[in-house]
């Protein structure tokens, strides 16, 4: 299978505060931070709330087209740590990567000094239930601002 063509946006998509989160104790560790793996269920939060307010859900998507987005890619950066009770303000964006993926784009920032305390990314490839590759439907991509696929600005 021929590796999907990667699509440069013209300009980076601005990062946009989506969610705040107030650390609960459940997500630290022995040391009162954050534990690593916990930012990556809130880079979820954050394209959960990103969808939403780009005038759709997750489960609106799922529902309408059969469709699901799995995360196939995941990259984070610590700069510094969250702890117990620490409110979280987290902002995405959304790039566009292929016909049939996506990525979003994450910073973490403490409240109310706003230090960055992480970043990262995550890639999402578009599949069927059956696990099928296929092309983004133009709504979602309307939705989030990714514009017409490769193939249909061509067409």
């Amino acid at each position: 299978m021929p590796a999907e063509p990667v699509i440069a946006s013209a300009a980076p998509a601005p990062l946009r505060e989506v969610a705040l989160v107030r650390v609960i104790y459940g997500d630290t560790d022995q040391m009162g931070m954050v534990y690593y793996a916990n930012y990556l269920r809130y880079f979820e939060i954050a394209r959960n709330e990103y969808l939403r307010l780009a005038g759709s859900t997750y489960r609106a998507f799922e529902e309408t087209h059969g469709l699901m987005l799995p995360v196939v890619e995941a990259q984070i950066s610590y700069h510094r740590p969250a702890r117990y009770d620490d409110e979280l303000v987290i902002a995405a964006a959304v790039h566009a990567r292929g016909a049939a993926s996506v990525r979003f784009e994450y910073e973490i920032r403490r409240a109310p000094d706003g230090k960055k305390l992480v970043s990262g990314r995550t890639v999402h490839a578009c599949i069927t239930r059956e696990g099928r590759v296929v092309r983004l439907p133009a709504a979602l991509r309307a939705a989030v601002g990714l514009g017409p696929s490769p193939e249909a600005a061509a067409g």
